[in-house]
């Protein structure tokens, strides 16, 4: 948190809101001084928001996309599995996210641009556009625990993560070689030239692993990267970015863990030699930025993304169709289409200072998605083939107050989003529909230091978010809901005195239903409604110049579905989950750290809690050396205790 404090000092009016907030003296701010960045990233006052910065992402060798969330300490269980071709799995707050869109979802953006694939091929809200993310152009994290900001809208019930990448690289040519395990490589080779009013860069990140698995995974990943950053005067700039990325791999796929446990089969055996994956993706932005005198910040962006998606999975092997087999592949191909416009204004209402926050979002996809039963990687048939165009268009404002000299900050919101789904179906024309749906979003927040002398902050947040249903799903039930919200309450105190900083929270969150992803056609149901309540907290404490010891636990006290009975509880995700890490940094040269995780078993039937999933508690630790001013040493070590665990 200290660290926290720190960059956000460096923002201008809205860190001395936040700052106020932790019982901080500030001068007074500099209205004009805002946002910095060409991207759109703005924050709600609520003291919940977390922070990463380029070092973490630095002095860190990250082979797998779900090590990003793990540097949050914020109750996030980030899964891999299929040696990492395929997309994180998440669990948060008692609610499993399959793959970050269901269930409230977790929102993830980068530079603005959603990563959460709506009515994909795999799952709504599927993340597996975060492989052509590469780390070391990471410039910030920023977590909000809940949808307490009204910038942000669809999968955005359970916290929303925004990735914002560096605009140009300290250095003129940078290159990263890397080994490991399981025949791991991996390059990382970057140009940031100097050009006068120009920030920019070109970077190629390759990597490729044999894995631990029996057959080899052959995981390939190649990622390129781009941006042109043109200062056009003082207080005008524009920029372009571009990112594409290949992934392909084969994999073990899921197995039978009866089959593993007598000892039958290798925990990393297979059963389908045709499992693994292929994408393509490319995506291509433009931003804009343009300071008034006033102080007022007008921004601007559009983005364009192509992605080409083959899954070959394999859930049930010879369980329906005892000649054949269950093998299936999932298809997908999109155009995606995205633009955001946001108007940042601070100013004095009465004898408060204010800070508006109003903008509005269009995105929009169409989408050719499919699946096909195969044998090895061959169709053989087909089960479901649609067309969907999914449209959201969005408006949001949100106000934020400060009273009595700052120990009493309020934040007011509103956020009102429209959908419209048309799906063309292939295989039952008769079955095609065009279907609306509409959502008003409300968020308000309340923070209140009592005394400047007590650095102790009393905090509540309110926000509904949303999470849209699956267009195909719409098909076979026209009168169900097809946008699910998400009522996330939130209270507790925080307190930054010296070199320790601590948050705990008490969370209550009402669902109006959960969407189930059936693998077997590709679709979604809808159970419901539910209920998550339990308790948060979060700490940090320098020990030294170079030391600190940071953590977080959440633990939730019950998740159920209301108006059952006997009751029945939300299934498949872990009511505990613990962070922790041990940092030396800048220490005669050495930097590192010593990292925890862990989860409790968790149930895997809603009415019967005697199928429970193992926990876990893993460590995992690297080291930097500083070998001479142009050269650093990296060595890590993921999993040093060696725990055997099932990773979903």
């Amino acid at each position: 948190m200290t660290e926290r404090m720190r960059i956000w000092q460096k923002a201008g009016w809205l860190a001395w809101l936040l700052a106020a907030a932790w019982g901080q003296e500030q001068p007074k701010p500099e209205l004009p001084k805002v946002h910095t960045s060409i991207t759109i990233n703005a924050s709600p006052v609520e003291p919940s928001i977390d922070h990463r910065n380029r070092e973490v992402f630095e002095q860190t060798l990250f082979s797998r996309d779900d090590q990003v969330f793990h540097q949050f300490n914020a109750g996030i269980n980030a899964g891999q599995h299929e040696g990492g071709g395929k997309s994180i799995e998440i669990r948060r707050f008692g609610f499993n996210l399959d793959h970050g869109g269901v269930n409230g979802g977790m929102k993830i953006l980068v530079d603005n641009m959603q990563q959460n694939q709506s009515t994909q091929g795999h799952g709504q809200g599927y993340l597996g556009s975060l492989k052509s993310l590469t780390p070391e152009l990471v410039q910030e994290a920023n977590l909000i625990n809940g949808p307490f900001s009204a910038e942000y809208g669809d999968f955005s019930g359970l916290g929303v993560v925004h990735i914002r990448l560096r605009e140009s690289l300290p250095d003129q040519f940078t290159i990263r070689m890397q080994g490991g395990s399981f025949n791991t490589e991996r390059g990382f080779f970057a140009f940031s030239p100097d050009i006068k009013n120009v920030d920019s860069f070109f970077a190629y990140e390759g990597s490729h692993t044999g894995g631990p698995f029996v057959k080899p995974l052959g995981y390939r990943r190649d990622n390129l990267t781009a941006n042109i950053t043109k200062r056009l005067s003082k207080l005008r700039s524009v920029g372009f970015k571009f990112n594409g990325g290949l992934n392909r791999y084969t994999s073990s796929g899921q197995i039978p863990l009866d089959l593993v446990t007598s000892g039958a089969m290798d925990r990393f055996g297979s059963l389908d030699a045709g499992e693994g994956g292929k994408i393509r993706t490319g995506t291509a932005a433009m931003y804009y930025r343009q300071e008034m005198k006033n102080g007022a910040i007008w921004k601007l962006d559009g983005f364009f993304t192509r992605s080409l998606f083959d899954l070959y999975s394999n859930f049930t092997f010879f369980l329906n169709d005892p000649v054949n087999g269950d093998a299936i592949q999932q298809h997908d191909s999109r155009l995606v289409q995205g633009a955001n416009a946001q108007y940042l204004l601070p100013h004095k209402t009465g004898a408060s200072y204010s800070y508006l926050t109003a903008g509005g979002n269009f995105h929009a996809n169409q989408i050719n998605v499919g699946l096909y039963p195969r044998i090895g990687r061959t169709p053989i048939g087909v089960t479901t083939a649609a067309n969907a165009n999914v449209i959201n268009g969005a408006g949001y404002a949100q106000e934020n107050l400060s009273f009595f000299a700052g120990k009493l900050l309020a934040s007011i919101g509103i956020r009102y989003d429209t959908f419209r789904f048309d799906v063309r179906d292939r295989v039952v024309p008769e079955q095609s529909a065009v279907e609306p749906s509409a959502r008003w979003q409300p968020k308000a927040s309340l923070a209140w230091t009592p005394a400047r002398r007590i650095p102790v902050t009393l905090h509540a947040n309110y926000g509904r978010g949303i999470s849209s249903m699956d267009a195909r799903s719409i098909l076979t039930r026209r009168d169900g809901p097809k946008v699910a919200t998400t009522d996330f309450y939130e209270t507790g105190v925080s307190s930054n005195w010296r070199r320790f900083s601590l948050a705990a929270d008490l969370f209550w969150i009402d669902r109006s239903n959960e969407m189930v992803y059936v693998a077997d056609d590709g679709s979604l149901e809808f159970l419901g409604p539910s209920r998550a309540y339990g308790v948060e907290t979060k700490a940090s404490v320098q020990l030294t110049r170079h030391v600190g010891v940071s953590g977080g636990l959440t633990k939730v006290m019950n998740a159920f579905y209301r108006g059952t009975f006997p009751r029945e509880y939300v299934d498949r995700a872990p009511h505990f989950t613990g962070n922790g890490a041990l940092t030396v940094a800048g220490w005669k040269g050495w930097s590192g750290s010593a990292r925890v995780r862990a989860i409790n078993s968790y149930g895997l039937d809603p009415g019967d809690g005697a199928p429970r999933a193992a926990g876990h508690t893993v460590f995992d630790m690297s080291l930097v050396r500083r070998l001479h001013r142009n050269a650093d040493f990296l060595f890590s070590i993921d999993n040093f205790t060696n725990r055997r665990y099932c990773e979903t």
